[in-house]
């Protein structure tokens, strides 16, 4: 299952300049490869843990003669601090939303030719051209796995079910309350505060200007006070409701299904205002060594079999519906857990991380909150 935190700290020095400006140098699709040659016999990638398990990797080498080198990151950040800083010779990365425009705008990532993927045209729609790497039509990568940020709560402890995500700003439940300890927070209380207070005028819970910032700042400072914690760690989550410390929270299907498994009375809920979410792409770095063994390696992890395979080694979702009933077969009822049978509507109402940036995508406005107002204010908020 998951190891790894999808958290954002300090970036390097530069960075925010880089984000308020467009992507500059952007390769054009016509020069994008038109097939996949011979594997050069290696891939090195920089991946969130277990994303090429030996569980459905080895298969892999053994077809293709690419033998995999792997190094595991801690955090998004250090993800983009070792590529932008030279790549050490990484073929891919597979990028969170929170980073994976960071390394687009940054150049550290080419355009791909997702007709060389053949599962890519099964996928979710919501997955094929998200804004977290497409942009104008041009794919910055291949998505593979997601998950949305759920409201979970104690089914004997919290009565009347909530439906709304007010009842983690509401002091009823103060004490028992966790959430991610994670700058992305911030959209969270800005999406709340989209349906609760239209006159703040949200329109992208990731694009803030200074009074729709402040207003989702104000609105977790009033909330520390109310909580149990802020989870790092999964785990730490899981054991918070395991106890009975915790009533209700922020998580991912996860824990929710982990903790089910163990016959803790919760569930988890979508909210009437709608959720954030993750979702990773696997992205082929500028100066790849081995591109050939990268595209096989990007078709190979959007196949059905292995989506699902990952999809449980991980505990997360597959962009691919097809992977359906294989999850299924390895595990009973996991791909309704996770989601993935769900109408495509879902995975679509969900609001996927994207970094935040100086230049919104709406209205032509120059003036929105950066990635380093909200490391800043996060910390403001936690400290």
């Amino acid at each position: 299952m998951r190891k790894r935190i999808r958290s954002w700290h300090v970036v390097l020095a530069g960075l925010v300049a880089m984000l308020a400006v467009p992507a500059a140098g952007v390769s054009k699709t016509s020069a994008l490869p038109t097939k996949i040659g011979p594997g050069e016999g290696a891939l090195k990638v920089m991946e969130w843990g277990q994303y090429t398990d030996p569980s459905f990797a080895k298969k892999f080498e053994q077809q293709t003669g690419c033998k995999i080198q792997r190094k595991d990151a801690g955090s998004s950040n250090e993800m983009f601090n070792i590529i932008h800083g030279g790549g050490n010779g990484y073929d891919l990365v597979s990028a969170s939303g929170d980073a994976s425009l960071r390394f687009i705008y940054a150049g550290d990532v080419v355009p791909v030719n997702v007709n060389l993927i053949p599962s890519w045209k099964d996928f979710l729609p919501a997955f094929k051209s998200p804004p977290h790497n497409t942009i104008k039509g041009v794919h910055y990568g291949v998505s593979l796995q997601w998950g949305p940020n759920t409201l979970i709560y104690n089914t004997k402890k919290v009565k009347p079910a909530p439906t709304s995500w007010s009842a983690i700003y509401s002091p009823k439940y103060k004490g028992k309350i966790s959430v991610p300890n994670n700058p992305i927070q911030i959209a969270d209380a800005a999406l709340y505060l989209q349906k609760t207070k239209p006159s703040l005028g949200i329109k992208d819970p990731y694009e803030l200007t200074k009074p729709q910032f402040d207003a989702a700042v104000t609105l977790l400072k009033k909330q520390k006070p109310l909580l149990l914690r802020y989870w790092l760690y999964p785990a730490d989550d899981e054991k918070d409701f395991k106890t009975g410390d915790a009533f209700i929270g922020a998580t991912w299907p996860l824990q929710t299904l982990t903790l089910q498994a163990s016959k803790v009375p919760v569930k988890e809920i979508i909210p009437k205002e709608g959720v954030t979410g993750w979702a990773d792409t696997w992205m082929l770095t500028k100066n790849a060594p081995h591109p050939n063994c990268a595209y096989r390696w990007m078709a190979y992890a959007a196949t059905p079999q292995v989506q699902a395979k990952q999809a449980l080694v991980f505990g997360e979702t597959p962009v691919n519906p097809k992977a359906c009933p294989y999850m299924n077969k390895i595990q009973k009822g996991s791909c309704a857990g996770y989601h993935l049978s769900a109408p495509a509507a879902y995975a679509k109402s969900i609001r996927f991380w994207k970094t935040p940036v100086k230049t919104c995508g709406w209205g032509g406005r120059t003036d929105c909150k950066d990635q380093q107002a909200w490391n800043n204010a996060w910390a403001s908020i936690t400290g």
